[in-house]
């Protein structure tokens, strides 16, 4: 099983690289520290599963990586890695194409399971995490009652442009970023305050802020 790592921490990677070469049938072909290098990992080495970290400032998340690399390649499986213990991006890992979810202090013997678990193509959600609202996710992409938010009725690139929005980038530079037209961006952000009824930037850097979409 090909592996490839993508993580902001240096010492995270060798850590989990150390652990996961250890492992019989495993190996570890290449290591990113954000999301447009774990995308050039992916197309390069063709691992059979990707650990992603969920948070990668100042690069690209690891939530717009997976959407982006399971849309290019539907192959390899995805396990999220993440400090967050918050039920509302379980939600959007799964809608981002990714199989599993799994903190980053579960132990050793867990994390070689979810691996083991989303190589096989099934779902795996971290057992901390696990309630019977989300259960549901392990065989579906229903999304539970109370998560049916604004958050959730972004779209992904909707998501990818509200937090570089928030950050201060112009619609330029955003364009320039995401290689679309200044125009596309400006109707995305159109669509973004509308869908969360929002009036102004402070407004959108307050609600991003709030949603944990990018660091400060």
């Amino acid at each position: 099983m090909k592996l490839v790592i993508a993580d902001d921490h240096a010492v995270v990677r060798t850590g989990f690289s150390m652990l996961l070469n250890y492992q019989e049938g495993m190996e570890v072909v290449g290591t990113a520290a954000d999301g447009r290098q774990a995308f050039e990992k992916v197309k390069e080495l063709s691992p059979d599963v990707l650990l992603l970290d969920l948070s990668m400032p100042p690069g690209e998340s690891g939530l717009f990586a997976a959407s982006k690399i399971h849309d290019m390649f539907p192959e390899v499986k995805i396990l999220i890695l993440t400090m967050y213990d918050d039920e509302e991006y379980i939600t959007h890992t799964f809608k981002s194409g990714a199989l599993g979810y799994i903190l980053k202090n579960s132990p050793d013997d867990e994390l070689i399971k979810a691996i083991r678990t989303v190589a096989k193509g099934e779902r795996y959600i971290d057992p901390v995490l696990m309630n019977a609202s989300f259960e549901k996710f392990l065989v579906t992409d229903e999304i539970p009652e109370h998560d049916k938010e604004p958050f959730n009725i972004l779209t992904q690139r909707e998501l990818e442009i509200l937090p570089l929005v928030a950050k201060g980038y112009g619609n330029k530079d955003i364009a320039e970023m995401l290689f679309i037209s200044v125009k596309t961006v400006e109707a995305h952000k159109s669509r973004i305050m509308d869908k969360l009824g929002l009036g102004s930037r402070p407004e959108l850097v307050e609600y991003a802020v709030r949603k944990k979409l990018f660091d400060i």
